[in-house]
C-alpha cells in the first residue's frame, strides 16, 4: 500500500512568527561593532542578505580591509543568532501564531515549525503547540535571513511531505524565490526590516500569522 502524504505547511518560524530579521541584524551589528567594523542596513542589504554568512562577510571584509577572518565571524554570527533566538523564543510563542497552527492542524494539514535554534533549548516553549499534525524541525541554515531551495526540499523529505502539496511560509523575498525553485507554493510575512525586498511570486503576503492567515493558506492548499 502506498504511503499517504498529507498536505503541508513549513513555517520559517524565526522570520515570520517573530521578527528574526531584526534580531539577526542586531546580532550582526553587535558582533561587528565589537571589532570596530561599521554595519548598517545598507551594508546588510548589499553584502549579506540572502547570501552565505561566510561569503557575504568575506566580501564585506575585503571592502573595509579588516584583519578579522570571515570564517570565525561567520561561526560567531551563527552561534550568536541561535542563542538570541533561543532567548527570544523562551519569552513565549505568540498566541496569534498558536491560532495559525491550530487552524491548519485541525483541518488535517501537517505543520512543520522550522527554526535555527537548538530544538532541545526551545522545545518546552512549543509544548502546547506540538501534536499529531505539528512538528518542530531544526534547519541549521548558513544563509543570511533566508534558506536556499534545498533546505525546503530537505524539510519536506524529513517530514514526509511532498513539495508540490506544501506551502512555505517565509519571512523574506529570498525565501519566496527559493521555495518556488524547490517546487513549493509560498506565502510571506513582511516585517519592516525586509520590506524593501522583492516578494513577487508569493501567493499571499501577510503582516502577521494568525487564524485568518491560516484560512487563506487553507484556500491556497484547496483544503475545505
Amino acid at each position: 500500500m502506498a504511503e499517504e502524504f498529507k498536505k503541508g505547511v513549513i513555517v520559517e518560524f524565526d522570520f515570520t512568527a517573530i521578527d528574526g530579521a531584526k534580531l539577526l541584524f542586531d546580532t550582526a551589528s553587535k558582533l561587528l561593532g565589537e571589532n570596530g567594523i561599521e554595519f548598517n542596513a545598507r551594508v546588510e542589504a548589499q553584502h549579506l542578505a540572502g547570501g552565505n554568512y561566510q561569503g557575504g562577510l568575506a566580501e564585506y571584509f575585503a571592502v573595509v580591509k579588516t584583519k578579522k577572518t570571515p570564517q570565525k565571524a561567520a561561526k560567531d554570527l551563527s552561534d550568536g543568532f541561535k542563542a538570541a533566538l533561543a532567548a527570544e523564543i523562551a519569552k513565549g510563542v505568540p498566541p496569534a501564531f498558536k491560532a495559525f497552527v491550530k487552524t491548519l492542524a485541525d483541518k488535517g494539514v501537517k505543520v512543520v515549525i522550522s527554526t535555527r535554534a537548538e530544538v532541545e533549548a526551545v522545545m518546552s516553549a512549543f509544548s502546547d503547540v506540538l501534536g499529531d499534525n505539528v512538528a518542530l524541525y531544526q534547519e541549521p541554515s548558513q544563509t543570511y535571513g533566508s534558506v536556499k531551495w534545498d533546505a525546503w526540499r530537505r524539510a519536506c523529505a524529513m517530514n514526509k511531505l511532498r513539495n508540490f502539496t506544501t506551502i512555505a511560509v517565509t519571512g523574506s523575498g529570498f525565501g519566496v524565490k527559493s521555495a518556488l525553485i524547490a517546487g513549493l507554493g509560498a506565502v510571506a510575512v513582511v516585517n519592516d526590516h525586509v520590506a524593501y525586498q522583492d516578494f513577487g511570486g508569493a501567493d499571499e503576503v501577510f503582516g502577521t500569522l494568525d487564524a485568518n492567515a491560516a484560512k487563506t493558506v487553507l484556500g491556497i492548499l484547496r483544503v475545505a
